[in-house]
């Protein structure tokens, strides 16, 4: 069995992640992270989440957690995957990354952790996400340039970065099927007098509210007729089952920079 540790272990990814490879065959739960001053540093993992006495002791001191482990499942902000990230590589121990909002000076960071360990770095860990990039990669090379392109994300209101790691990854995949280049076609949001819409233009929009798991909606826009296409998830489940599988396959892997398109043979 693949043993992972958790970081964020009692957070809203955590705790889904920990409840599903409670019930895997292929993973098992090695260590519970959580940051210095938590409430519930030296309790069990499973009562602080609700599932039961699980034999794992949340922990601030990450290399105490991460000794013995084989993965490290990491869901929590950029600074801290960045310090996490680079104590798991030193340790030989392989990385699962879903945290977004990383900027192009982090990225390169985690790239270079994946010299040393094998990662696996994706905005998004659904299934069906995934999928959908291919997707889309196919119906914007056939639609071309004679249809508007315009993405639509939507997030629960605690969500921090803006637009999410999965609509940029959308738009990057867009733009790499047009022949364009998003840092000169990217626009984020319209204000004002902004004049007629440019034909290679990109358009990403973000909403905020409630609790919207994550929704995102790519709209090709013709003359006399337009095509919609979006996916909506309705659990962070979606994201934990990813992961878990993440997990369970990049621990016998080759150091390297992966993403779920690897994980999932696509």
């Amino acid at each position: 069995m693949v043993k992972a540790v958790v970081s964020g272990a009692a957070g809203r990814m955590g705790s889904r992640i920990i409840t599903l490879i409670k019930g895997s065959e292929a993973v098992s739960l090695h260590g519970a992270l959580e940051f210095a001053g938590f409430f519930g540093l030296g309790s069990d993992i499973g009562e602080i989440t609700g599932l039961g006495r699980l034999g794992v002791t949340v922990t601030a001191d990450v290399a105490s957690a991460l000794e013995g482990a084989d993965v490290l499942i990491d869901f929590t902000k950029p600074e801290a995957s960045l310090e996490l990230g680079k104590k798991a590589s030193e340790m030989g121990v392989a990385l699962v990354i879903g945290t977004t909002g990383l900027n192009t000076e982090q990225i390169e960071k985690v790239q270079g952790f994946s010299t040393r360990v094998p990662c696996v770095f994706a905005p998004n860990m659904s299934v069906g996400v995934n999928l959908l990039l291919g997707v889309l990669a196919n119906v914007a090379r056939v639609l071309g340039d004679e249809y508007d392109v315009e993405i639509v994300e939507a997030h629960h209101r605690m969500k921090k970065d803006a637009p999410s790691g999965t609509a940029v990854k959308i738009a990057e995949v867009l733009a790499e099927a047009l022949n364009r280049d998003l840092k000169q076609v990217g626009v984020y949001g319209r204000q004002g007098m902004v004049g007629e819409r440019p034909a290679q233009e990109i358009g990403i929009h973000t909403v905020r509210g409630g609790d919207i798991v994550g929704e995102h909606t790519v709209l090709f826009a013709g003359i006399g007729e337009r095509i919609e296409i979006t996916h909506r998830a309705s659990s962070r489940d979606t994201f934990a089952k990813g992961a878990v599988r993440a997990a369970a396959w990049v621990a016998a892997q080759k150091p390297g920079l992966y993403s779920m398109k690897d994980v999932l043979g696509l």
